[in-house]
């Protein structure tokens, strides 16, 4: 070991021992089957209350025989980004079909919704322009609002007023860009995508929707946030995820305006210096866009398990944070010490879940978040609320009037 890290490595250990006094257990569980409703979890079988798998795609057999057929006829990997050698017409294929689904104009390719969003501010925000971003938005957002050289500014966590005074500040700038969550993955609300699109028509801005969380979830036919509102080809950028509903797997895309794609094409950092999204993601997620347009009762049986289980969860007297129609449950306990000792117990009685605390979230805001899946019974959903009951009473959190 070299006398350099030898001086700093107390460091590491100190940061590292902080963080796990904090927190309790930091240990990741170790999963041994494929992703679904029931798993088998640090040789456990378990109830799993924590994936993005919303619409339960994960493990689909048709989305598994699309990614193994693709492999044989394109090949397990590019080797190349995209400019190079790295463009075949499958992702020419998935790129038209996402824009069509979302009712954007063009759509562009990433190995994640991370790095969807970390290439739009710089790509196309200079010193001349102006960011204006939600308070709660995701991690994402917010390196990639860091590594631009536009201003920056904050407002609010869905405060419409907040943000107009925002937009009164910038209104000399050329480029105006409003960018949210159109679900907020640690607290499960929803933003007021409607108010926000008149706010940048008042003020001449575009705006940046992030759909990770609500593409295959919310509209009529699983479009997200914007179909939901109404608002199909409205909104200038939309990025998302093919992480969550979408079979659950890696790679996210930017859908926007044909100009703005054009422009990102050749100016996003980690489009052109990543490698090409491999070809069993393609056929896997062209799969489960096709199962989300010819099977709606999947996304409907997630909103009657969301409905449900919030409902049993708040008679049991919990409160949960978010919106009424979000599959995002959030359950606010504020100890992160407490989150994790919970998130352990439930464990034991078979169910999967995980206490969030700080950085993840706010400081003394820890939670444990459920998320319900369209794979859920509710049988399953029964067993998850009596648990968290048992053990919320054994804490002495839980009387039998308030949570």
């Amino acid at each position: 070991m070299n006398k350099g890290y030898q001086a700093v490595k107390h460091h590491f250990i100190s940061a590292f021992e902080e963080i796990k006094k904090a927190k309790g257990n930091v240990d990741e569980r170790v999963i041994t089957t494929p992703q679904d409703a029931r798993i088998t979890a640090n040789r456990r079988s378990v109830i799993n209350f924590s994936s993005n798998n919303y619409l339960g795609l994960a493990n689909h057999p048709r989305v598994k025989e699309a990614a193994i057929r693709f492999v044989q006829t394109h090949g397990f990997g590019l080797g190349s980004v995209r400019f190079i050698c790295g463009t075949q017409d499958i992702h020419i294929r998935l790129e038209e079909e996402i824009a069509k689904f979302v009712g954007s104009e063009a759509a562009m390719l990433f190995s994640s919704c991370f790095d969807a969003n970390g290439a739009v501010f710089d790509g196309l925000l200079s010193k001349n322009d102006a960011v204006i971003s939600d308070g709660l938005n995701h991690a994402s957002i917010i390196d990639g609002i860091r590594l631009c050289r536009a201003k920056k500014f904050i407002y609010k966590h869905l405060d419409m007023s907040d943000l107009e005074k925002k937009l009164i500040k910038v209104k000399d700038c050329k480029v105006k860009l409003i960018v949210t969550d159109a679900i907020f993955s640690m607290d499960g609300d929803i933003t007021p995508l409607p108010q926000i699109l008149q706010l940048a028509k008042d003020y001449e801005a575009l705006v940046m929707l992030d759909e990770a969380h609500s593409t295959g979830v919310f509209g009529k036919t699983g479009r997200g946030i914007a179909e939901h509102f109404g608002a199909l080809g409205k909104v200038d950028i939309i990025t998302s995820t093919f992480g969550k509903a979408l079979g659950g797997s890696n790679g996210g895309f930017i859908a926007a305006r044909r100009e703005i794609v054009n422009l990102l094409r050749v100016k996003a950092r980690p489009y052109l210096f990543s490698n090409s999204v491999a070809p069993a993601i393609i056929g896997g997620t062209l799969a489960a866009i096709k199962i989300l347009e010819d099977t709606p009762e999947l996304a409907e049986k997630l909103h009657r398990n969301t409905k449900y289980f919030r409902k049993k969860m708040q008679d049991a007297g919990f409160k949960l944070l978010g919106d009424k129609e979000s599959p995002i449950c959030p359950v606010l306990l504020r100890n992160s010490k407490l989150a994790t000792e919970i998130a352990d117990e439930l464990m034991k009685l078979g169910i999967y879940v995980i206490g969030f605390s700080f950085p993840v979230v706010p400081k003394d805001m820890a939670r444990i978040r459920i998320q319900l899946s369209a794979a859920h019974s509710f049988d399953q959903i029964d067993q998850c609320v009596a648990a968290f009951t048992k053990i919320a009473r054994q804490k002495g959190i839980l009387s039998s009037t308030k949570f």
